[in-house]
């Protein structure tokens, strides 16, 4: 794994605009604008080090669902902070059903070098994002930059084919519907669903646009409906189910939620059961399913334990995101005890590369491991300022 740096293309901005990236600049609070598409930089991997992260990603996302199961039946519920016993019977039911229910893509953000082995930083199985520059941008820039050489990215083709794959699952006759958040100001989630949406398109499914803010409830039926008064059958949301369920009509969600073809009811992609993967307590478990495993670091959810005195740790809520919230303390500072529900995982310095610091996105489409994506930020923490750099591998 080398970083390389680059020219840039030509009306690089304009172009990578015109292939879905319609943010390719970060505004910063201090109100300047930099680059959040970074193409003056690239990684290359050789084609064993792919190998072995592909290897590694199966087997993080097969543990993952080990854990899953695990805190199903063991209900472990609590150590998510989810006390509804509404919401966990609703969760327990999505899981037991999962294989009647479209789960689509999820990723994982891992810490490696090139040196060691990788090491799992978080699973983003619910709104995952990067995605249009991850699976689209930076293929076309390695096809007009390196086009005799190759890269970790299958995500168009296993997306479609994932959608093609699980319609049977989906209510017979209605549409797909896509939603995300008119809040969003940026842009990223519009794009990202955008996205989704035209590889569905691909498969050959019917599909509707909608946002968040437009579904509505239907008090004579009992069912969400679009802005046409049509019943919303099946609707993948890029909005987190925390946000979901404690909405207004998230007791409607719970009502009508179908784990898998349930007349009257409304189907949502990604299911309730990624609540399991993208809930950060998902580290401490796997580290006490798995103590030592190589691909894991140290993590608890009752305090840092030995790590505030062996390494340090990060303390991260339960459902942060885009880095919100996450605190570094190193190894001999007081340990402490966040007033939020936190994970405190084992301190783990992203490798720098020229000053920069890297964050490695690998993506897992249908259960299989799918791409790579990769983002640089100037500190430890990946946050809503970090940029995207594409990469090749090479030799």
């Amino acid at each position: 794994m080398r970083r390389h740096r680059t020219e840039p293309r030509p009306g690089w901005q304009a172009t990578v605009e015109e292939q879905g990236v319609i943010y390719p600049l970060t505004r910063l609070p201090d109100g300047s604008l930099r680059r959040y598409w970074d193409e003056s930089a690239y990684y290359s991997f050789t084609l064993a080090e792919v190998e072995e992260l592909e290897e590694t990603v199966a087997e993080l996302h097969e543990m993952c669902l080990e854990a899953a199961a695990h805190i199903v039946a063991h209900d472990r519920f609590a150590d998510l902070g989810l006390t509804d016993p509404r919401l966990t019977a609703r969760i327990a039911e999505s899981w037991r059903r999962r294989d009647e229910v479209p789960s689509l893509y999820g990723r994982f953000d891992l810490c490696y070098d090139g040196g060691g082995p990788a090491k799992l930083l978080e699973y983003n199985a619910d709104t995952p994002t990067s995605l249009v520059e991850a699976a689209s941008a930076q293929w076309f820039w390695m096809e007009d930059r390196f086009p005799g050489l190759d890269q970790w990215n299958s995500l168009h083709e296993r997306l479609v084919d994932a959608w093609r794959r699980q319609a049977p699952l989906l209510p017979p006759g209605a549409p797909v519907h896509f939603a995300h958040s008119a809040a969003d100001e940026l842009g990223e989630d519009l794009m990202t669903v955008a996205y989704l949406r035209e590889t569905a398109e691909q498969a050959g499914l019917d599909t509707r646009a909608i946002s968040m803010e437009n579904i509505g409830w239907d008090n004579l039926s009992g069912r969400f409906v679009d802005e046409r008064y049509s019943f919303i059958r099946s609707c993948f949301k890029l909005y987190p189910w925390e946000w979901l369920t404690g909405d207004r009509f998230g007791p409607h969600a719970l009502d009508t939620l179908d784990n898998g073809g349930g007349t009257g009811s409304t189907l949502w992609i990604e299911p309730a059961w990624k609540m399991l993967l993208s809930n950060k307590a998902l580290l401490a478990i796997l580290w006490e399913l798995h103590p030592g495993h190589p691909n894991l670091l140290p993590a608890h959810t009752d305090g840092p334990q030995e790590l505030a005195r062996t390494g340090g740790y990060a303390a991260k809520p339960l459902l942060g995101r885009e880095g919100a919230g996450i605190t570094l303390h190193e190894a001999g500072a007081a340990a402490a005890l966040r007033d939020e529900p936190c994970c405190y995982q084992q301190l783990c310095p992203l490798p720098d590369f020229d000053g920069n610091r890297t964050v490695l996105g690998a993506w897992v489409v249908d259960g299989e491991p799918a791409g790579l994506g990769i983002r640089e930020s100037a500190g430890l923490i990946t946050d809503e300022y970090a940029r995207f750099v594409p990469h090749v591998i090479d030799g």
